[in-house]
């Protein structure tokens, strides 16, 4: 697929330093419409980074941001926001005393006549949890606090579907998830892309990458040790990537594996 389409978000030549420390370097990264990107590495490899880089919380140093194939400058995560990019993180940023109506609109009420239109942001929120075939939420009348973690990481994803984002970075979804809600989130995320949105997942799940990614880009100390399509690697070769920034069975070295893309 990528092959013809054009990527929907693009990082290109990107450096991001804190004082003296060089955190990401020259690091190209593209999001695809319609497929689900694994952004894959140790701790310490400039994912968190990357995200917020991607989110505008963290300027970047040099390079490129490029959206739908234009250049554009991010000063903050409102313009983020406006592009149609959403970050789902692994904290998942709601409010348990609220419903979920309330979470999915927080910040963003609609009113009539000045006065919060509870009814249409009801259907609006029953629409977006059918869009994504989701039954696991029997009303969304429920507060936060009564859900589970895969209820609670479904409002979260659902947020993205609601606001008719383009680009849905999500920030380790399945952590801390028993099978079956994992079961229900990766199915999730799966159907976001099948929307035709650009996915990004962050994961250090490898059985979770191998199911759902189309693609799997691996960092290392900052780098991008190589991007490659998940059909034509295999769970080992991503861990040598992750571990050590080449793969000897991919046929890659440090020299040339960012331009492996």
């Amino acid at each position: 697929m990528t092959d013809q389409v054009a990527p929907i978000l693009e990082l290109r030549g990107v450096n991001k330093s804190f004082g003296m420390v060089h955190v990401l370097r020259d690091v190209d990264f593209a999001v695809y419409p319609g497929e689900v990107t694994a952004l894959v590495g140790d701790n310490g490899a400039g994912k968190s980074t990357l995200v917020k880089a991607i989110a505008g919380i963290h300027p970047i140093d040099a390079g490129e941001y490029l959206f739908e194939g234009k250049p554009v400058t991010v000063h903050g995560p409102n313009d983020v926001a406006a592009l149609g990019v959403e970050v789902v993180y692994q904290d998942l940023a709601l409010c348990e005393n609220l419903d979920i109506v309330s979470n999915m609109f927080l910040g963003r009420e609609i009113r009539r006549r000045g006065v919060l239109d509870e009814a249409r942001m009801e259907t609006m929120a029953r629409q977006a949890l059918a869009s994504l075939s989701v039954r696991t939420v029997k009303s969304v009348r429920q507060t936060v606090s009564s859900l589970s973690g895969g209820q609670r990481q479904t409002v979260a994803i659902a947020k993205c579907v609601l606001w008719n984002s383009k680009v849905v970075l999500l920030d380790e979804p399945t952590a801390a998830l028993g099978v079956a809600q994992t079961r229900q989130v990766i199915d999730l995320v799966r159907r976001l892309a099948d929307q035709g949105l650009g996915v990004v997942l962050i994961s250090h799940n490898m059985m979770d990458v191998f199911e759902v990614a189309d693609r799997i880009c691996a960092l290392y100390l900052g780098r991008v040790a190589a991007e490659v399509k998940t059909a034509e690697t295999t769970r080992g070769q991503v861990v040598e990537l992750i571990t050590s920034g080449h793969s000897g069975s991919l046929g890659l070295t440090p020299a040339d594996a960012a331009q492996s893309t």
